[in-house]
């Protein structure tokens, strides 16, 4: 594979920033936009993102910009790394100066809120079929891979040949990638586990014990892969990175927001409050949402779904929910 002559990562967040020095391990000419001009003058002056990554200083190939526009003529892979909720925003903003040149990923977990829909999904309808789309997806902690601890993620485009180029971007020693054709697994995996780790922080707040965790990871997985497959996914990418892998990491571990998130919850903090104490994106939140609607729509029985989804929407309290839960009746196992 020819080296490229740079890349664009958009979105200056923490996950984004940890993705762009990922890549500048790897000596391209990294381009690291944000939409916020003070956050990105801050960024250029501390040579670091000092909010989220302060450790984590910038090598002298990442440049972080405010203006993408003359770099689109000369990268032709562009890495996005926004919230759900700014995903199709910030293909408006790209979509003038897009040719079929240029490759398309995005680190993007969750689904869009307004319609439902999966984010290559709104990648086609904003961009049109032309433009080689791939998804990375995978348990990945920002500060993490910003440390360069050894990380192992999922990329997965329909197209094998394009999820092979763009983990010969990322692959190094301290970030493997792995390929996939299941876009729609992989993307699934990603923004339900949310949910899941929501309900985890929930049971760990109320003092339920290990014993509960390792409970509802498992039963969470049960839920993930019967949506996932229902809506086209392959059962073996929930086994793998994408889907286990990045579920047991946030369920489990306090860097992950949703499973704060919960914890603070079951605390008795209130929505706004408990979001605000974490202090970044909660994807989980709009997640449970959608995902609750996606189970009805298909059939598809979602218990610890359904019950995030009361305690986000105030049907019922977590406690309430806990409860329920462990109510119901005995029934086979099975994914």
């Amino acid at each position: 594979m020819l080296s490229p002559s740079a890349l664009l990562v958009l979105g200056a967040g923490s996950w984004g920033t940890a993705l762009a020095l990922a890549l500048a391990r790897r000596q391209y000419p990294i381009y690291l936009w944000g939409k916020d001009p003070a956050h990105v003058h801050t960024l250029q002056i501390q040579r670091c993102n000092q909010r989220f990554l302060p450790n984590a200083v910038f090598p002298d190939n990442l440049y972080a910009i405010t203006d993408f526009v003359t770099l689109m003529p000369i990268v032709e892979d562009i890495i996005i790394v926004v919230p759900s909720h700014g995903f199709r925003e910030t293909l408006k903003k790209i979509k003038p100066y897009i040719t079929k040149n240029h490759r398309l990923c995005w680190a993007t977990k969750g689904l869009e809120y307004q319609t439902g829909l999966l984010l290559h999904e709104v990648a086609r309808a904003e961009l049109g079929d032309n433009i080689p789309l791939a998804v990375l997806s995978g348990p990945s902690f920002a500060g993490e891979v910003a440390a360069a601890l050894p990380t192992a993620v999922t990329i997965a485009a329909q197209d094998i040949e394009n999820a092979h180029h763009v983990a010969q971007l990322f692959h190094q020693a301290s970030f493997r990638a792995y390929t996939s054709n299941d876009m729609v697994g992989v993307q699934i995996g990603g923004a339900v586990k949310n949910v899941i780790a929501i309900a985890a922080g929930i049971a760990d707040g109320l003092k339920m014990g290990a014993n509960t965790r390792a409970a509802l990871i498992t039963r969470g997985l049960s839920e993930i892969v019967r949506l996932g497959i229902a809506l086209g996914g392959q059962r073996e990418t929930f086994m793998g990175l994408a889907g286990l892998g990045d579920l047991v990491l946030t369920c489990t571990d306090n860097q992950s927001r949703n499973r704060r998130f919960g914890y603070a919850l079951a605390q008795g903090i209130s929505l706004e409050a408990a979001q605000a104490q974490v202090g970044q994106v909660v994807e989980g939140i709009h997640a449970a949402t959608i995902t609750h609607q996606l189970a009805q729509q298909h059939g598809v029985e979602m218990p610890i779904v359904n019950h995030v989804n009361q305690v986000l929407t105030g049907q019922s309290t977590p406690l309430e929910a806990a409860q329920a839960l462990l109510a119901r009746e005995p029934k086979p196992e099975m994914l």
